[in-house]
């Protein structure tokens, strides 16, 4: 069976939600999805693909095409993190606490004291101002690259990033959307909000 879901226009989470109302109606088939930025079609793919699904992507006028293909084998995530799987970090501010200078300097400590910790952490999820930490001209983009190279998933919100015009300064990590975040916040078994 094939399915067309046409989500060109819409924001963030609303594809993805889309393609998961879709792939839930279908035991086996093809779903043809329309998207018309690089975030929804990054979000979708990486959705699909966490579905078990195989995915295939090409460009059409500036529209992107992607034929999500669902068998036996896909079936709708669990969500749990494994027994000494690491905390979930939410950033949602380029600093910690309310004082500017000493904020980024705590924001940066922390995030460096990080890649030391013995139990480190599984994803880390910025939102917010917290974006600017994972675009150009961060002071810890080291640090997080450091970090990814040690198996730390890192995201960054699409909206936010769009709000504050850095989608295309984006240094480290991949795009996310409220749907994954809320997965991610909801499936972990402890999460820190800094």
């Amino acid at each position: 069976m094939d399915r067309m879901v046409d989500a060109r226009g819409m924001a963030c989470p609303r594809p993805v939600l889309m393609v998961k109302e879709a792939l839930e109606s279908l035991d086996e088939g093809t779903i043809t999805v329309l998207v018309d930025n690089v975030a929804s079609r990054e979000n979708v793919k990486r959705f699909a693909q966490r579905m078990g699904c195989a995915v295939e992507v090409e460009e059409k006028d500036g529209i992107f095409v992607l034929r999500v293909v669902k068998g036996y084998t896909c079936q709708l995530p669990r969500v749990e993190m494994e027994e000494g799987d690491g905390p979930v970090i939410l950033v949602t501010s380029d600093k910690l606490g309310e004082e500017e200078e000493l904020g980024r300097l705590l924001m940066k400590g922390f995030l460096s004291t990080l890649k030391e910790a013995s139990r480190r952490p599984s994803k880390l999820l910025f939102m917010n101002t917290g974006v600017f930490l994972t675009a150009e001209g961060s002071p810890v983009l080291e640090v997080l690259r450091e970090l990814e190279t040690q198996g730390v998933e890192i995201y960054s919100c699409g909206t936010c990033l769009d709000y504050f015009r850095l989608k295309d300064k984006l240094a480290v990590g991949q795009i996310t959307n409220m749907y994954d975040t809320v997965e991610n916040l909801t499936g972990a078994s402890l999460v820190v909000r800094v």
